[in-house]
């Protein structure tokens, strides 16, 4: 696999600062990501942020890659209907793929394993192919109908990581809580950081 290249897809739940973040963060540590933003993530990033993001795939590549500071060639960004995209084909060797956040509906859709859009394909494939798929689901309470999908998704090999964070950290700012999700996402995508101090590496030995 290309360890270098890494896909990202942002749905339809509250919490878009998550993937926002984890993009730049990828993108900062040089990564190729292929990003996929759902018709309700866009929706979520208009409620949630000042972000106003164009309508064609193609702008809101060039948009976000200005706005991080990173060179274009670094996104490549597809809409939710690009079937001839590389990422619905397992013949394609990304590494792992995030869906951050991951809605409810979109995790129901990976694991009942419907592909009727290219997020959903995309992580069909992940799945098939026995690669790395991180999904970081933000709903709570949650239902027996979303725990029950949650662990036919981890019986798959899938990493389900909840945003939720710690408070061992002391966080001041809003910020600090959503590095400390971003941070454990990138360790499980084996990329370096500097995003939170380690549990024990503040304790004098």
């Amino acid at each position: 696999m290309d360890k270098n290249r890494i896909i990202l897809a942002l749905t339809g739940a509250s919490g878009v600062q998550y993937g926002l973040r984890l993009l730049q963060c990828l993108l900062q540590a040089g990564k190729s990501v292929y990003l996929m933003i759902s018709p309700a993530a866009q929706v979520v990033i208009a409620t949630e942020t000042d972000i106003k993001l164009p309508k064609q795939a193609h702008e809101i590549g060039a948009f976000l890659s200005a706005r991080f500071g990173t060179a274009p060639g670094l996104l490549e960004v597809f809409g939710k209907d690009q079937w001839m995209a590389p990422v619905a084909s397992g013949s394609h060797r990304a590494y792992a793929m995030v869906v951050c956040p991951c809605s409810s509906g979109s995790l129901a859709a990976i694991a009942a394993g419907t592909s009727d859009n290219l997020i959903e394909r995309a992580a069909d494939v992940m799945l098939k192919e026995q690669r790395k798929l991180i999904l970081v689901p933000r709903e709570t309470p949650l239902s027996l109908i979303h725990l029950e999908n949650m662990v036919r998704l981890a019986r798959m090999n899938a990493v389900l990581l909840p945003a939720n964070p710690g408070f061992y950290h002391r966080p001041q700012k809003i910020d600090e809580l959503v590095d400390f999700i971003v941070a454990r996402i990138l360790d499980h995508l084996d990329v370096d950081h500097q995003l939170l101090t380690r549990w024990g590496d503040d304790v004098d030995n």
